[in-house]
């Protein structure tokens, strides 16, 4: 395990963070400590998404930097329809 820790980089400790920021934010839309039509919801995923595509950007991968770069115009959809819904109230 040491040996393991020793390899990882700062890109790999951000993106790590990145994607606990994500699944995080998931988890508590599952079990209703978050509402995903709040705006915490997208921007806590933006948040997450874009230190993912850091540690990408060091390490690329293909597949990943495709469904982090969904994840992140989804979040701006949703921050784009938080403000949208809130101007017309």
């Amino acid at each position: 395990m040491a040996a393991f820790l020793e390899t990882l980089t700062l890109a790999d400790a951000i993106g790590s963070f990145g994607a606990l920021i994500v699944v995080s934010a998931y988890f508590a839309t599952q079990v209703r400590m978050m509402n995903s039509e709040d705006l915490a919801f997208p921007l806590i995923n933006l948040l997450g998404s874009v230190l993912i595509v850091y540690s990408l950007l060091q390490n690329f991968n293909l597949a990943s930097m495709l469904i982090e770069s969904f994840w992140i115009a989804i979040s701006f959809v949703g921050i784009i329809q938080h403000f949208r819904l809130r101007r017309t109230d």
